[in-house]
């Protein structure tokens, strides 16, 4: 049943995104949950991790090192053509490179699995650009958007660090000393950041009720086109320099889907709501697109 439930993601995130369009009332009077849940998110993906992961990227670091390559190059640099060539404004401009310049999340570990990757690259990944994104996604966004917007780097540098590094190291802690305790827990974690990222993306949705009516549509293309070259240029990039197909879907997957959740918390606390709106609807979209992608894998694979 539990699981039943988690797999209905996009269905949920879809309808808190309703509630939030119908009635904003119900939702836009929790933007303080933002910040700490998404905190909540991280410790339980910290509580997913190993030593063993941590220390993959020492003995098996290309296929991390050129995802982390890709990552950090097609998702920042396609998200600021994006923006240029749609015409957005200042805030929608810096809200689409802030999703480009996050890490992947840990969605993309399970679509890897489901389309037959190499689960463990997938969750080095994750980890290895997560404990990155401090430094990268400041940095990124400040390279792409600083000319339009100030863009607070050492802010953004403790915001990730209290949001991301600490719960994530936390997790990964309490895993190594109470492996029994954790192992329950995680049993329940993927229910209750589910219902997490659904309800940040209705408080997104609603605290942007108006712009949405008047140009959501545009922002919605522009971010799937977003998601659709990340896999694309992933795979392809991925090709160049790995021979092992299921690795380069890995890469892929891990390009194009990001950890919207950072990126909405992090264009709320440090630039506006209307920043925040590319990573709300790319968090609903790679949710769709992912297990998509996924299952035409397996049917390849299937023949």
């Amino acid at each position: 049943m539990l699981k039943r439930i988690v797999d209905l993601f996009p269905l949920w995130v879809i309808l808190f995104a309703i509630v939030g369009l119908i009635d904003p009332s119900l939702m836009a009077g929790w933007k303080g949950v933002i910040v700490p849940g998404l905190g909540i998110i991280m410790l339980g993906m910290g509580m997913t991790l190993t030593f063993d992961d941590i220390l993959r990227v020492v003995k098996d670091p290309k296929g991390i090192f050129v995802g982390f390559f890709l990552q950090f190059t097609i998702m920042p640099l396609v998200g600021f053509i994006l923006a240029r060539l749609f015409g957005f404004s200042p805030e929608l401009l810096v809200g689409m490179v802030l999703v480009g310049s996050s890490p992947g999340g840990t969605a993309s570990n399970v679509i890897t699995y489901l389309a037959k990757g190499d689960v463990a690259l997938s969750v080095s990944m994750t980890s290895f650009n997560t404990f990155l994104s401090p430094v990268m996604t400041p940095f990124l966004t400040y390279l792409l958007a600083g000319h339009w917007v100030p863009v607070p780097v050492w802010g953004m540098f403790k915001s990730i660090l209290i949001i991301i590094i600490i719960p994530v190291t936390a997790g990964l802690m309490l895993r190594y000393l109470f492996p029994r305790v954790t192992k329950s827990v995680n049993q329940v974690f993927p229910l209750i950041s589910v219902f997490t990222i659904a309800l940040l993306v209705g408080i997104i949705v609603s605290l942007n009720r108006e712009r949405i009516l008047e140009a959501g549509a545009v922002v919605v293309l522009a971010v799937i086109l977003h998601n659709l070259t990340g896999f694309l240029l992933g795979y392809w990039g991925a090709a160049i320099f790995i021979k092992d197909v299921k690795q380069r879907r890995t890469v892929s997957i891990e390009v194009g889907m990001q950890n919207s959740g950072l990126a909405m918390a992090l264009a709320i606390k440090h630039f506006s709501a209307l920043a925040a709106l590319p990573s709300a609807f790319f968090s609903v979209w790679h949710n769709i697109s992912g297990p998509i992608l996924a299952t035409v894998w397996r049917r390849e694979d299937n023949g």
